[in-house]
């Protein structure tokens, strides 16, 4: 396995590890601190990066890519989780959020949305999760309700990322009520900015804008925002689910993270316990296991077959692998030298992770899920491809 990807992937990874440190300060850990200026930091990196034509790769021309190979956005993926996401949550519609709209939304929709996030301007935040349908996604409560020419919606999403910071919302409302709970669902693309919409912040361990509690008090949506066909939500969604969980790189910034733990140590390092030592090096394997599932992903994607069941494996490795690697780095840290800004910058970013891993089993979709989901491709695979 050639992980830089041949020679073009190569150049492009190292166009990158210029670009970061020339436009990105070298204490840097994410967009959504409580600090205004790191969000700033992000937005005009997006912007550097479209201007490159290097936020959206993968996109086709005439929706503002380049018309590159998704193993070219995927190198983009990597460095930039590995650089704890410049692109702030840009990551979404890129990603997902676009792509979806390409394959599902109008002209008028693509023309609407796809330029803004192509350039890096927009950010989106996903209105799916209910404080009674998280998990079992399918159960949410959130009503579209016919009125006149339109729909009325009412309802509370939960633990709503970027809601704070989001210009949009891709928004999952039910429209009707059919056999199966999976029918009768409707996305529709609203305005953070309507009045009829209201944020709440929620206070969490990981900082500002990551956890969001967002009303609709009867919000005003017209068949110019529904995405796709009425009442068809959840084939959209499914297919959603799996770009959403295979985009975020995690591993990548694992990797980075014990890849630089000798260096910051130095000499320390021959002294650490061959047990800590053991497990050190257990992680480094277990990155390239994630890394190898995601490609396996990556690779359906690029033919236009999505399985969930490679979904799942990939999300069950890459969550593990945060939530041990946060727990062998977090130890290492506690062991290296007080001074120094190479040891103080790893100290913050190994805390960074280890903050963030401890909600990775249950951030976008929970382990359990993921397993579900997994069994079912193992013990029936026709029923699960499907």
């Amino acid at each position: 396995m050639d992980f830089t990807m041949g020679k073009a992937g190569a150049e492009l990874r190292a166009e990158l590890r210029r670009l970061v440190p020339e436009h990105v300060p070298p204490d840097f850990l994410g967009a959504f601190t409580g600090d205004p200026a790191d969000l700033d930091v992000a937005q005009r990196f997006c912007r550097t990066l479209a201007g490159r034509g290097l936020l959206c790769m993968a996109w086709p021309e005439e929706f503002g890519g380049r018309g590159a190979s998704v193993w070219e956005q995927t190198v983009v993926r990597e460095e930039m989780w590995a650089h704890h996401e410049p692109r702030g949550a840009q990551y979404m519609g890129v990603n997902w959020v676009g792509p979806t709209i390409m394959r599902h939304g109008t002209a008028e929709q693509r023309r609407r949305h796809l330029p803004p996030i192509a350039r890096g301007e927009v950010i989106w935040c996903q209105g799916f999760s209910e404080p009674d349908a998280g998990s079992d996604l399918a159960s949410l409560r959130t009503a579209a309700r016919r009125d006149g020419d339109g729909w009325a919606v009412s309802g509370q999403k939960i633990w709503t990322s970027y809601a704070t910071m989001a210009q949009w919302c891709f928004l999952l409302a039910r429209t009707s009520t059919g056999e199966r709970r999976q029918q009768g669902l409707t996305i529709f693309l609203v305005p953070m900015s309507d009045p009829a919409v209201e944020v709440r912040p929620i206070d969490c361990m990981m900082g500002p804008h990551h956890l969001n509690e967002v009303f609709f008090d009867g919000l005003r949506v017209t068949e110019a925002d529904v995405l796709g066909t009425v009442d068809e939500g959840w084939k959209v969604v499914q297919e959603v689910l799996a770009f959403e969980r295979v985009g975020i790189a995690r591993y990548a910034r694992c990797e980075r993270l014990l890849q630089a733990a000798p260096d910051v140590l130095g000499e320390e390092w021959g002294g650490l316990p061959a047990e800590l030592r053991g497990r050190w090096a257990r992680m480094l394997t277990h990155c390239r296991r994630a890394r190898l599932l995601a490609y396996r992903v990556v690779a359906l994607q690029s033919r236009g077959t999505v399985r969930p069941g490679d979904a799942a494996a990939y999300r069950i490795a890459v969550t593990r692998l945060d939530q041990e690697s946060a727990e062998v780095l977090m130890e290492i840290a506690g062991l290296a030298p007080p001074g120094g800004d190479a040891a103080r910058r790893f100290r913050l970013a190994v805390e960074d992770h280890w903050r963030y891993s401890q909600a990775a089993t249950v951030a976008s979709g929970s382990i359990e899920i993921q397993r579900i989901l997994l069994a079912r491709a193992l013990l029936t695979p026709d029923r699960a491809a499907s």
